[in-house]
């Protein structure tokens, strides 16, 4: 069993509350999926359970975790630097289950994960693994420490489709604990059997959790359905109160008026028109204390939204945008370090298409990805923009979203960018923060108005939706699908393949192969 007690989770920076007397029970059988919007403290919860040292340097955190006999497994959300810097064979043999496992079970694990058998015993550094590797590592790291709970923040980040359905699998049959963070919502909802949903609400000045032993989708729904009811009976109370206060006005304007013009040689009037007043004012308090109760607006975090390109980004259909062809393919580098992964590979966009090209973890989707964005940027006929997996390759971590967005420096500009970033959920100390302090989902949130303030008719995207909550997901999927221009991107979301994409090709040794189109 797992048990937090009475949890307070306080931003050093700008106090404001994460958390507030939050309390949890896990015990074995629970797949717990903890969601929120972006910077709401899900990882922070997670690696305070895990470890509270990890968020010394950022919040305060005040509560009581109770570990029981329970062996803890973590999987952080980012690759550590220390560890980004070990090979292979080093990452693995400094886990003492390593030496436990014989030739065979290494090879029976490393086979589970789509990797080659002696993926444990190579000299490549962590690092330089693609972004589904170094995941996958560290899930094959973890099962070797033979943990009993399971604390996984972002594990579908950047596995291919494969590897997917093997972590659903790995989370449905676990017999102890599960608690994971994850933005893949056809993972919560194919594992997840209990929710805790962290929201930030008032302009992210109030903070609320819920706790429910139910899968994803039934939560969803019945949240929905219970904020439309709380909507519906809170403006039949409205509309009742209106009604009842006009019937009160008039009566009340009758007595008053009847008192201000009886005359003083009907006492008797006199007295029954005060005691009548009397009972309406003790009828208008008894008025007042039932508005006190009446049923409130419900109040809830909502998802983002703004619109991705205008109509300068239109495409016209049919129009050739990219004919794009490359002999070889090969990783990084120089020499004997570079292999080829690929070769005789073509792409033609044509118009608005929504391209997604999809494949094996390692097959070299980002690399040709940042190809074909190199070369589209560069040209003057296009306005294209890139949006890359680790967002760290374009974006200022010392500078300020505001200032990184900030093209002229002029007061109207600075204006319209804070009132996009509210927009985007930000407050205005979290504008005011260095970027390197913002979460994952506020740092694609900042490429993607950057995108929008563009122009660009031309979108290059490796998994958009990786760092967005699953209660954003829905709103992503929509602005990218209404993006007027052409999209072309990396994706293992299989709700944003199905609903945005209208052309895949999966990248093979032998070039791109046209998967499906529509």
């Amino acid at each position: 069993m797992l048990q937090i007690n009475g949890l307070t989770i306080t931003h050093r920076k700008d106090l404001r509350v994460i958390l507030e007397d939050f309390n949890l029970v896990l015990n074995d059988g629970d797949k717990a999926v903890i969601i929120g919007e972006e910077g709401n403290g899900k990882s922070t919860l997670m690696k305070w359970l895990y470890d509270p040292a990890l968020i010394e340097g950022y919040v305060e955190a005040r509560g009581i975790r109770v570990l029981g006999n329970e062996r803890l497994g973590y999987l952080p959300q980012e690759l550590p630097d220390q560890d980004g810097k070990k090979t292979l064979y080093e990452f693995f043999t400094e886990e003492e289950g390593f030496w436990n496992r014989t030739p065979k079970e290494l090879a029976e694990l490393a086979g589970k994960f789509s990797v080659v058998s002696d993926f444990f015993y190579r000299e490549q550094r962590m690092d330089s693994l693609s972004g589904g590797e170094k995941v996958k590592a560290q899930l094959m790291k973890l099962l070797l420490q033979e943990p009993t709970a399971l604390l996984l923040d972002e594990p579908s980040n950047d596995i291919d489709l494969a590897s997917l359905e093997l972590l659903e699998k790995v989370i449905k049959d676990w017999k102890k604990i599960v608690l994971f963070i994850s933005h893949d919502e056809t993972l919560i909802e194919n594992t997840a059997n209990m929710v805790v949903h962290l929201e930030q609400i008032r302009r992210k000045t109030k903070c609320r959790y819920t706790v429910v032993k139910m899968p994803y989708r039934d939560y969803v729904e019945k949240r929905l359905h219970s904020f439309e009811r709380q909507e519906q009976q809170a403006l039949n109370d409205r509309r009742e109160k209106k009604l009842r206060d006009e019937k009160f006005r008039r009566i009340y304007q009758s007595v008053d008026y009847a008192q201000a013009t009886i005359t003083r040689q009907n006492p008797g009037a006199a007295k029954n028109l005060k005691d009548k007043m009397h009972t309406v004012k003790a009828m208008g308090r008894r008025f007042a204390r039932q508005d006190e109760e009446m049923t409130e607006f419900p109040e809830q975090e909502e998802a983002i939204f703004f619109k991705l390109g205008d109509q300068e980004s239109c495409m016209p259909s049919g129009k050739t945008v990219l004919e794009y062809s490359l002999d070889e393919l090969r990783t990084p580098g120089d020499g004997q370090s570079a292999r080829q992964l690929a070769r005789n590979i073509f792409l033609r966009i044509r118009g608005p298409e929504k391209i997604c090209i999809v494949g094996p973890n390692g097959a070299g989707k980002t690399t040709l990805l940042k190809k074909i964005a190199g070369e589209l940027m560069e040209r003057k006929d296009v306005r294209a923009e890139y949006m890359p997996q680790n967002y760290e390759e374009l974006l200022n971590l010392a500078m300020t979203p505001v200032d990184f967005l900030d093209r002229s420096g002029g007061k109207e500009e600075r204006t319209r960018i804070r009132i996009y970033l509210g927009s985007l959920k930000f407050t205005a100390d979290e504008m005011a923060h260095p970027i390197r302090e913002l979460s994952g989902g506020q740092k694609a949130k900042v490429l993607l108005l950057k995108m929008s303030m563009s122009g660009a008719n031309i979108l290059i995207l490796d998994e958009p939706t990786r760092n967005f909550s699953p209660l954003s997901g829905p709103v992503i999927r929509e602005m990218i699908r209404g993006f007027p221009g052409a999209v072309i991107s990396i994706s293992h979301d299989r709700k944003y393949i199905a609903e945005v994409c209208g052309v895949i090709y999966r990248l093979t040794p032998e070039g791109l192969v046209l998967e499906s189109e529509r």
